[in-house]
């Protein structure tokens, strides 16, 4: 029991390290918290002009969650455990303990705790990302509906109700994060990508 809240203690921890502020000042790019949307995440940082940051920005965010997953798995720990430690480093990403608890709208780490849950389902929810995106050009919007499918998709995908209980928490979290941008679409003022 020590261990697992240790665990999950640690995948805050490990959440909380925002790849998009510690790519920024390795390679000398715009921190991009001064910028845009004045969000850490790999869509503000592709707004700085660097694509390589953005595309470590979002890897990073990703994977870290992915990792942290698969470790829960691999030492065995229940479906519980399991969702505790997604929740955590997500939690970790939005509210980091190292930036004053300012941080993402944890949809690449949403993302990486769906590869860690199961490869296909997540490949699932990122084509239904990478869809909405290519028709509506607004990241923000794709993020919203891609939130949204996750629990439908779940249920496709016959994962457990543990599971399935996650990707609700995750698409309510994920829409909480997108309340601004969710207001700015409404009124045709939200920042989108040319097509």
């Amino acid at each position: 029991m020590i261990n697992q809240i240790i665990f999950v203690s640690i995948a805050y921890l490990i959440g909380s390290l925002s790849f998009g502020i510690i790519v920024s000042k390795v390679i000398g790019s715009v921190d991009p918290r001064t910028i845009g949307s004045k969000n850490p995440g790999a869509t503000n940082v592709l707004r700085g002009g660097n694509k390589m940051a953005a595309i470590l920005t979002l890897l990073g965010d990703l994977l870290k969650a992915t990792f942290l997953i698969m470790l829960a798995k691999w030492m065995n720990f229940n479906d519980t455990v399991i969702t505790l430690t997604a929740l955590a480093v997500l939690l970790g990403h939005i509210f980091p303990i190292y930036y004053q608890f300012k941080g993402g709208k944890g949809v690449a780490t949403a993302l990486g705790v769906f590869l860690g849950l199961d490869v296909l389902f997540a490949a699932a929810i990122l084509c239904i990302w990478i869809m909405t995106f290519l028709i509506w050009r607004y990241s923000s919007l794709a993020a919203i509906i891609a939130s949204l499918s996750a629990p439908v998709m779940a249920y496709f995908f016959q994962l457990s109700n543990a599971f399935i209980f996650l990707t609700i928490l995750i698409a309510v979290i994920v829409l909480f994060r997108h309340e601004s941008n969710i207001k700015n679409l409404i009124h045709g003022t939200e920042q989108g990508f040319k097509k």
